[in-house]
């Protein structure tokens, strides 16, 4: 058993949703959670923004990390979409295998 969470940065709520449906719906995700209110300072092409995003977070198989990267970079409005991945190392069993059982391979 090997799962993952995915942290997105998505510029709004019906984004988010919109993404994190599409996960779901193609069974690359097991679950998803959106964050409202995240205010992001970063640089980007040479100049410091600043602005509003929604955090989705993606919970799933390790073996989905490619195909999750491809489908948020197909369906996001970003030239460069945050989409990074931490190993869940621990917790709940039964919860983890729930993640593997509706996002794995054989899902």
């Amino acid at each position: 058993m090997s799962a993952i969470l995915a942290y997105i940065t998505v510029p709004n709520r019906e984004d988010g949703l919109r993404i994190g449906k599409a996960l779901l719906e193609t069974r690359l995700a097991a679950c998803i959670n959106l964050l409202d209110g995240m205010h992001a300072v970063y640089w980007w092409q040479g100049a410091l923004e600043e602005t509003q995003e929604c955090v989705l977070l993606v919970k799933s198989s390790a073996a989905r990390q490619d195909a999750i990267t491809a489908k948020v970079r197909e369906l996001h409005g970003y030239a460069v979409p945050c989409v990074v991945f931490w190993p869940l190392t621990g917790g709940n069993p039964d919860y983890l295998a729930w993640i593997e059982k509706e996002s794995g391979e054989n899902a």
